[in-house]
Formats: structure tokens, sequence, C-alpha cells
């Protein structure tokens, strides 16, 4: 009974298996295998339906669904969305948007979460590494790539390698094989985050205004925000996220460094979001002349596809260092790819910036850990600050919910779309029945706790960009490179052109 279920399926299913980027992580394939289905009797009846490539981030495939509700599941019940849901009846239910619209005309934030849940290939992450690859191959082009800290421990489980180990090095050593001329560092963007948005922080706390302050890395949650509590834009950071800071300082400045010309700078970032896809798109965010800042944004699972594709042997490949300026983080920036990461790291700052001390590196591990919705109350200074970390969007309609009745007070609150954070990001490596982000987030720390520096006010490659770039956090230079108005965030489709 359940090989006809499975035959069934498959007779109305796609079956280009060998082009599928779900090809060899498809539960539909595993199971086809596990119950012995060696062929489909029966034909198909049901036309061939169009693909959905209106999305920034995601593309999706409804010829490929076998009406799972996964997808549907995951948008509603754990990010509180509703972006998707099943439509019509008998022969000719469908999962859909609403009305016939498109996935980019509906409320979808772009965080991936149903793709991570797909046991299909009906919905994946909008592809874009053939412009790698041309830009790889393109002579007049210098090619820079930066490395978000989740990434560094999720891709070497795409590998057989266990979950959480560190692959920055052998990262470093492919991609460099595959013809990128240099590889970064976000987590010198990330130390850049923390001194802006530290300080921005502790000016609006001493006027008492646009409190609570909200974080602003998460390019999902700012897309949920304008959405369905507009009223709380004016209190998000106006800080760019660090892909995007990265994005922005490269472009101004590896020019000159390298002696070339900014049209011929190629950046491209390797995320564990596919909403930074959506992010390096939207046109306020090309602050340093003509063309986007990031030109090309990878998820984790993409890259995997493009080390295979050469045959690199990333287990056994020797570690390479990354390349300087923009390539060192201190212990503070690798955590932002755990939930609390963020706050964590903006307090250890902003003790220092208001005591002139450094605290205990662990002073705020009370915002750690893996629950959904965290609140702690830390001294500063003779000043209570109350804050709070969501992670995950239904997490975060339930503390915005809070906040609007009057039922919570915060100071300071981050939020991350995903659940667990970044390292659970909807570009991440999926195992089915498992959830790693808890996982690569204890890595996170680990690595944090061995970081010679652990505080981004002491990384010197910040110190030095402050004194020959920027001057100071908040400086005009770096409210024009390093911050935005997330009330002007708005698509242009022209940019979005489907890879096949």
């Amino acid at each position: 009974m359940r090989r006809m279920y499975l035959e069934l399926l498959l007779a109305n299913h796609h079956q280009g298996c060998a082009t599928c980027v779900k090809s060899d992580r498809c539960k539909l394939q595993e199971l086809a295998v596990r119950m012995g289905v060696t062929e489909v009797r029966f034909q198909t009846k049901l036309e061939a339906k169009p693909l959905d490539t209106s999305n920034p981030s995601l593309v999706r495939d409804p010829n490929k669904c076998i009406l799972c509700g996964d997808c549907v599941r995951a948008c509603e019940e754990i990010q509180g969305v509703g972006a998707i849901d099943f439509a019509y009846r008998g022969a000719a239910t469908t999962v859909a948007p609403a009305f016939g619209k498109t996935l980019s005309e509906v409320a979808c934030v772009y965080c991936g979460l149903c793709a991570s849940v797909c046991p299909t290939g009906a919905i994946t992450p909008r592809p874009q590494i053939d412009r790698v690859w041309q830009a790889l191959s393109d002579e007049r082009k210098t090619v820079v790539v930066q490395i978000a800290p989740a990434v560094r421990v999720a891709l070497g489980e795409m590998f057989g390698l266990e979950a959480g180990v560190v692959t920055t090095g052998k990262m470093v050593a492919a991609l460099k094989m595959l013809g990128f001329d240099k590889v970064f560092d976000t987590s010198f963007a990330a130390d850049l985050t923390v001194l802006e948005e530290t300080t921005e922080f502790l000016g609006r706390k001493t006027r008492g205004e646009r409190l609570p302050q909200f974080t602003s890395c998460c390019p999902a949650w700012v897309k949920y925000a304008e959405q369905f509590c507009p009223e709380l834009l004016p209190n998000l950071s106006s800080c760019r996220s660090p892909q995007q800071m990265f994005g922005s300082l490269a472009k101004a400045t590896l020019p000159e460094t390298l002696g070339i010309e900014r049209e011929d700078l190629f950046v491209v970032s390797i995320m564990p979001c596919t909403a930074k896809k959506f992010e390096a798109g939207v046109p306020v965010m090309n602050s340093a002349g003509a063309g986007q800042d990031v030109d090309v944004v990878l998820t984790t699972r993409e890259v995997e596809r493009i080390i295979r594709a050469e045959s690199i042997d990333v287990v056994h490949l020797p570690e390479e260092d990354l390349d300087t300026p923009l390539g060192s983080g201190s212990g503070a920036a690798v955590i932002f790819g755990a939930t609390g990461g963020v706050m964590e790291a903006a307090l250890r700052s902003a003790y220092y910036l208001v005591t002139g001390e450094n605290p205990e590196p662990d002073a705020f591990k009370d915002v750690r850990g893996r629950k959904g919705w965290k609140e702690a109350t830390f001294n500063l200074a003779g000043t209570d600050l109350n804050v709070a970390v969501a992670s995950g969007l239904g997490n975060t309609r339930r503390l915005v919910e809070a906040i609007r009745r009057g039922e919570a007070h915060y100071h300071f609150v981050e939020i991350m779309a995903c659940p667990g954070g970044c390292a659970g990001g909807g570009g991440q490596p999926i195992w089915d029945g498992q959830e790693l982000a808890g996982d690569r987030a204890d890595v996170l720390y680990g690595l944090d706790r061995i970081s010679d520096i652990r505080f981004s006010h002491e990384n010197p490659s910040i110190t030095k960009c402050y004194q020959e770039y920027f001057e100071k956090p908040l400086s005009h230079k770096s409210h024009e490179l390093l911050h935005t108005d997330h009330s002007k965030w708005e698509l242009n489709p022209t940019l979005w052109e489907y890879e096949e």
C-alpha cells in the first residue's frame, strides 16, 4: 500500500531528479528507494505548472510539490506569517500563495524556513551560482568573498564531518582553488556593527527616545516589521547588517587598495540565510556608487555545490588564513551566528563605553540558550537594562504583542527570524528529523572562549579602520556607508533574473 502511494505521488511529480538541487537529499527519493519502488505504473494527468521565480530569495516549483503541508505549517505555526497555504479541493488541491498571487506579492519575509522543511525541491533558495562562475571566469573582475560566522560551523556537515566542526581554513583554501582573489571574514563587519549599534543605543538611552531599540542584522525581521508592525520601524537600529557593512566598505576602499576600478570589483557573500539575497538587492543599500554593494549571495548549500562541481576534497585540504585587512574579527563577532549573540556582543562593548573598563567576557551569558524568547536584566553603571532576545518570528510576534499591550518593557531587543538564529538559517544544511542550530551555536561560543580578542572595541583592525576612515562611530562617513533608513526598503524587481 505504501509503495502504491509513492507511485501515485511520483506519477504527479516532476521527475527530473538528475538536475534537481534536492536530488541527493530528497525525502521522496529516499522513501522510493526504501520501499523498493523501481517503476511508476501510473500516467500523470496533470499539466505542467509554471515556476514562480518572482521572489528574490526563493523559487517555487509546484510540479515538485507532494502536498505534504510542511511549508504551510512552518510558515504559519513557527513563523506566524502564513504566506502560503492549501488552495482548491480534490485533485485540484495545490499549495500556493492566496488568490493565485506570486510569492513576491504576499507577506513572505524571505526567511527560507519553507525551503528548509520541504522534503522535495518544491521550494528552494534562488540559485545564483552561474553569476559567480561568470565573474570568476572574467579576467577583468577581481572577485572577493566574505564568509559569515554560522557558515564555518555548518559547511563541514555536507562533506561528512561532524556537526559544528570548524572549517574556516579549509573553506579559505577551497575558495582560493575556485578562483576567488580574496577571502574575508564577515566577523570584521560584525565588530563594526557592534560599535555602531551600541553607540546608537547608548545615545537613545540617554535621550530616552525610540526605545526599545531593536537590532537590524536580520533582513527577514526587517521585512516582517515593515509588513506586520510598521509602527516599530523607527525603533530599529539604523545599522545595516554585517553583510551590507562589509559590502559598502569593500566597494568604497578595496578598489584603491587593490589598484582596480570599482566596477571591476565583484563582492560575493556566503551566508546561512536566504533573506540576504533579498537584502543585497535593496536599492538604498547601494551606497558606494553604481551597482550593488554585495553583488551575489550564496547560501551554505550553494557553496557545497560549487565545491563539489570542481571535485575539491575539502576534508583533506590544508588550511589557509583569511585575507587582511577585512579578515579579522573578535570572539564577540563570531557569536553573531547564535541567537543572543548580537545582544551579548553589544552589551560587552556598552559596558566598556559607559565605565571605561571591560566586563567579564561571560558577564552577559544569561541571553544565551535555545529558548525562543529570553529576558534578562543587567546593571550597567548603576542603571538597570531590560533586554530581550527572540528567535523565530512566531516568538517575535508574541514579544511584539506583549510590548503593544504594555505587558513587557525593554530597552534593547534582539530579533532573529530563524529559530536558533543564523546557525539555523534557511540556507544551512538540511538533515531530516534533526535540528542542529543549537549544536552549531555551542561551537560558536566555544570559538569565542578561545579567542585572543573577545571584545569588538579591542579589535585592532576596527580601531585602525576608525582612525583612517570613519573617525568615530556615527560619524558622517559611517552614516553614509554603515547605516540605512529601513522605512525606505523597496525591492527593484528588475534586479532578479532567474538562473536556470
